[in-house]
């Protein structure tokens, strides 16, 4: 990987996304097709990450980029040129100082005081990200990369979060720095915030999942990788993880649920074997228990 492109590898590890995740939003039009990424697409797939987790429809967004660009001269990505947020289940862009929602072509009012006001009766929060946090944030992912700089990655993102406290994915983000460095009470920290913030962020209760499953509090990491999958039913690793915590917690039938699941969700990757594998062991050893259980003729 260059300073300046990235490989498709990459852009999993560092936004932990799945295969299948990147490739639908490219079917989709949301990002070129290809196997090499910029600074600026791995930025653009944040923000459609960040709106697919708040349940924005693909389709919804696809439409958004072309209304917004077709009502601003000269913006030709507006994920990347443009603040960036959701109101209920549409996309607004914040650009010379004013929210627009593009497809009906009106702007969000804001408070004198600068407050936003961007929630539906639904109250759905905003994720909008100004240019300032956003430079501090793209800085991070960049650091992150090199595990030299993750002191440096995690000083961009408390600088995003001074800038603006509410953005939850600074906060997930800076709770795998410090996951990664074995500090977990930190990072449960940083994941607790950002499910605070935003109940319905999926990869929040994943990565709090990893957290309480590493210090051995496998029914709290069930119940956190439970509603991942319930916020997010094709969330591929969120079932993996599920199963093997259920596996830990000795509850098979319950494991054999979501590794099927998973297998439907991603058949081909690196984990599929091991999936297929454990669905086979737990396949026999019911077969197993029937038999034993069954009442031998000489006692009918």
């Amino acid at each position: 990987m260059t300073a300046n492109q990235f490989q498709r590898t990459d852009v999993l590890r560092i936004l932990r996304i799945t295969p299948r995740q990147l490739s639908g939003w490219q079917r989709a039009g949301l990002i070129a097709v290809g196997e090499s990424f910029s600074f600026s697409d791995l930025l653009q797939l944040k923000k459609v990450r960040d709106l697919r987790a708040l349940r924005v429809k693909p389709s919804t967004i696809r439409a958004s980029l072309q209304a917004m660009q077709q009502q601003i001269d000269g913006m030709t990505n507006p994920l990347v040129e443009a603040g960036t947020f959701s109101v209920g289940s549409r996309v607004a862009f914040r650009t010379a100082g004013r929210a627009l929602d593009p497809l009906n072509g009106q702007f969000v009012m804001e408070f004198d005081g600068g407050e936003r006001v961007v929630e539906t009766p639904s109250k759905a929060r905003s994720i909008m990200l100004t240019e300032t946090a956003a430079d501090f944030f793209a800085r991070g992912v960049a650091l992150e990369e090199d595990p030299t700089t993750s002191s440096e990655a995690i000083e961009n993102y408390n600088k995003v979060l001074e800038l603006d406290p509410d953005y939850a994915p600074a906060h997930i983000n800076l709770g795998t720095l410090y996951y990664n460095r074995g500090d977990y009470r930190q990072a449960e920290k940083c994941y607790r915030k950002a499910i605070e913030l935003d109940p319905k962020y999926a990869l929040a209760h994943f990565d709090l999942g990893n957290v309480l499953d590493e210090t051995g509090r496998i029914p709290e990491a069930i119940r956190a990788y439970e509603t991942a999958v319930q916020i997010a039913p094709t969330y591929a690793d969120a079932h993996y993880n599920l199963a093997l915590a259920f596996e830990k917690n000795r509850q098979g039938r319950k494991s054999l649920k979501h590794w099927r699941a998973y297998l439907k969700l991603d058949s081909t990757g690196p984990w599929a074997m091991h999936a297929r594998n454990q669905v086979r062991k737990l396949i026999e050893n019911e077969k197993l228990r029937v038999v034993f259980r069954r009442p031998h003729a000489d006692h009918e």
